[in-house]
């Protein structure tokens, strides 16, 4: 008996390791030290020396059972940009800069160009938002998964100067909400997601023209990153009072995060227009408007309250980073939460 006729394949670990080699070097800040393979990653902060009062900033998260779809479609090269955007996102909804991002693949069974294929997504997310991909395991976890399944998780770290964290204390009534655009459902409510629709190949690969696209490739989306966004609106000069990562809970959650007591929020549900894709989930699925806005992100990714004489060079800024974003309400005095209307 050895360890392989047990079940962990530890030369399928280290080429793996060889695969990604190349999609993890393309992610490298020059803060980095050292190369992959070490106990631990390296990362100067010799850098955040130049802030006043340097703040870390960390987020963990993972995509939840949206991997399921990865599986049925046998598709792994996407769902790493989500476990790196679910992470990230939480970083700049607070100012921040991402530094660095790692990940964490526990599988059934090594299958080496499959681990590579899922890191290349991390990796491919990690350029996205201008971090460094500085570490991760790959744990082969025999008889606890099925072979063929997996599961995906990162941390990610990221640094604001003091002065410049986004906290919501300073919203008050009459700002303005701008929301960006999602890039579908995300990796939030899939398992309702999974209880709506069949989960099938056959289901999955259907073309609609609603949609314009299969309905696979449709849920499959990729989490959109709002790092450069938000980065270009603090570079064009405007204060961003509040920002919300709408994630699992939807508007009715997520929004309130960023409120102060005694202001509320205030979102026109028609000030945009809500994605085909929820608009299915909630006809075949008969689910109710409020479950649908207090499940997904109906097409918001994330949410930012400023001033109302920035909004012109707020979504100028956001714009130019290539998202789309729109005046989706405004904040007044009241008891803290949403209104939608």
């Amino acid at each position: 008996m050895d360890y392989k006729n047990a079940g962990v394949d530890i030369e399928a670990g280290y080429k793996s390791v060889e695969l990604m080699k190349s999609a993890v070097k393309a992610t490298m800040r020059p803060e980095v030290l050292g190369g992959l393979g070490g106990f631990s990653g390296a990362f100067s902060l010799e850098k955040i020396k130049e802030m006043d009062e340097p703040v870390l900033l960390s987020g963990t998260d993972g995509c939840g059972t949206k991997v399921k779809l990865a599986f049925i479609l046998d598709k792994h090269d996407t769902i790493g940009i989500d476990a790196v955007a679910m992470c990230v996102n939480d970083v700049v909804c607070a100012g921040g800069e991402p530094l660095f991002f790692l990940d964490y693949i526990a599988c059934g069974k090594n299958y080496p160009e499959k681990i590579a294929t899922i890191v290349s997504g991390v990796a491919e997310g990690c350029k996205q938002s201008g971090c460094a991909l500085l570490g991760g395991e790959t744990a082969e976890h025999p008889g606890l998964m099925p072979v063929d399944e997996y599961d995906i998780a990162g941390f990610a770290v990221g640094v604001v100067d003091k002065k410049d964290l986004i906290t919501g204390a300073n919203i008050k009534d009459g700002d303005t909400l701008i929301g960006i655009a999602s890039s579908g459902v995300h990796s939030n409510g899939f398992s309702l997601v999974r209880k709506v629709f069949k989960m099938t190949e056959e289901a999955l690969n259907t073309y609609y023209d609603s949609l314009g696209t299969t309905l696979g490739e449709a849920l499959i989306t990729p989490t959109r990153i709002y790092v450069k966004a938000l980065q270009n609106v603090k570079n064009a000069g405007v204060t961003i009072k509040g920002c919300s990562h709408i994630t699992g809970g939807g508007f009715y959650e997520n929004i309130p995060r960023m409120l102060p007591d005694g202001i509320r929020a205030v979102v026109n549900k028609d000030s945009y227009e809500v994605p085909a894709i929820f608009k299915m989930l909630m006809a075949d699925g008969d689910i109710a408007e409020e479950m649908m806005y207090s499940t997904f992100n109906m097409g918001v990714g994330m949410i930012l309250a400023v001033d109302k004489a920035d909004v012109e060079k707020t979504m100028k800024a956001i714009e130019e980073a290539g998202d789309k974003c729109f005046v989706i309400g405004h904040t007044k005095k009241g008891e803290k939460g949403v209104t939608l209307c």
